[in-house]
């Protein structure tokens, strides 16, 4: 029985892009990797990967004896939500900024035109309440403008009611994403109380609200994307096993097992256990989310304790792969710890290929992450994603 494995390193960037300054231009020094290591000196200890490739590809050593390369990122800036759906075979649009203060009351008449009850709950600020039970409003988490939330108390609004709720924002609005999300033990009063204001932004302040934890759902919406054509969805209408471990269980739609497992440790040894338990055709996209979490606190000891712990992992987990299995390793963006700001990094990510089966061969630079998702539904024989190129026939 096939497998074939996704491990997803969140924010591990080999270097900038060549089109940063189209972003942020401060960021076109940016080297997560290269960053770390000369911080770090001798406590990095990543043998596995940088004979796998990285070396390679940073510092122009001699080619592995796996598949390698590495791949630019088609979505606009560098965000982990948005890689995810370029990685799954669906590239978003680009998206506008926008703010509830300049379309909320576009927003309103969408929603009653739905057949909503909308009312604004406070007289200064742009928030709207939905049947009593759910709040659109900013983000205020993310970059301004980038996100509208759509936040329910499940004792008035089920999540099911609520991800229909949330396809209606996401078709009247560009952001480049909306989330819809709540929880059991969250009331609508409390949600209510939690709304304040920062930076031109009116919304809620999640964790105050309560809304994280025991019960939590989300649902994420990007611009543009394709989810019935991304691969897993397009696995689960083919009755293909999908795990979707890590930040991929929050970020990817699906069918099948997931488990948002945040430490690296756990997470590592549950994709052991699974794969051993595994006895049919199945996928596994895994999101090695702590990294991303260390770049964002800028704690470059964190990073590179995380890259030891994984870089070993690897390297024994290969031993275990059965022959006819073939495992992919990547980024979705950059983080670099040592930028001088907390944000993603528009970098080039690694891919670095593994298997009995798999040839010593170059596949280049790829042009969109997309070409993974492709390879995905290549490899079991599935429909095409809705972007992307397999490069699969380079590599076995």
């Amino acid at each position: 029985m096939a497998k074939m494995l996704l491990l997803v390193i969140d924010s591990f960037g080999i270097g900038a892009m060549d089109d940063c300054r189209e972003f942020v231009p401060s960021d076109c020094n940016a080297n997560t990797y290269k960053h770390i290591r000369e911080r770090k000196k001798d406590a990095l200890k990543i043998p596995f990967m940088y004979k796998s490739g990285v070396g390679t590809l940073v510092d122009g050593e001699p080619a592995p004896e796996n598949a390698y390369g590495y791949s630019k990122l088609a979505h606009q800036g560098a965000d982990t939500y948005l890689g995810h759906q370029e990685i799954a075979g669906s590239c978003p649009k680009k998206s506008t900024k926008r703010l509830m203060k300049d379309i909320h009351s576009e927003m309103k008449h969408a929603l009653e035109h739905a057949g909503y009850h909308l009312s604004y709950p406070f007289e200064d600020m742009p928030v709207l309440l939905v049947n009593n039970a759910a709040v659109v409003a900013d983000n205020l988490e993310s970059t301004v403008g980038n996100i509208i939330n759509v936040t329910a108390d499940f004792s008035k609004m089920p999540f099911q009611d609520l991800k229909t709720l949330g396809k209606v924002v996401r078709d009247n609005v560009d952001t480049s994403r909306v989330i819809a999300f709540g929880g059991p033990y969250a009331s609508i009063n409390h949600i209510l109380s939690s709304v304040t204001t920062k930076h031109e932004q009116y919304g809620v302040d999640t964790p105050k609200a309560g809304v994280y934890g025991e019960g939590y759902e989300v649902f994420h919406m990007g611009y543009g994307v394709e989810i019935d054509k991304q691969f897993p969805m397009i696995a689960a209408k083919h009755g293909l096993k999908v795990h979707r471990l890590g930040k991929t269980a929050d970020v990817l739609q699906g069918k099948g097992p997931s488990n948002p497992i945040v430490r690296t440790t756990d997470l590592l040894n549950k994709i052991s256990r699974v794969y051993k338990q595994e006895k049919e055709d199945a996928a596994f996209l895994i999101n090695i989310q702590e990294t991303d979490l260390a770049g964002h606190a800028e704690d470059v000891d964190w990073y590179c304790d995380l890259l030891n712990e994984t870089d070993q992992w690897l390297n024994e987990f290969i031993l275990q792969m059965n022959e006819e299995d073939i495992l992919m390793v990547m980024a979705d963006h950059g983080n670099d710890p040592t930028i001088g700001h907390s944000n993603h990094t528009r970098e080039y990510v690694p891919i670095m290929i593994f298997g009995d089966k798999i040839k010593k061969t170059d596949i280049g630079l790829r042009e969109t992450m997309a070409d993974v998702g492709a390879t995905f539904c290549d490899f079991f024989g599935l429909p095409e994603t809705a972007e992307g190129e397999s490069f699969l026939n380079k590599v076995i």
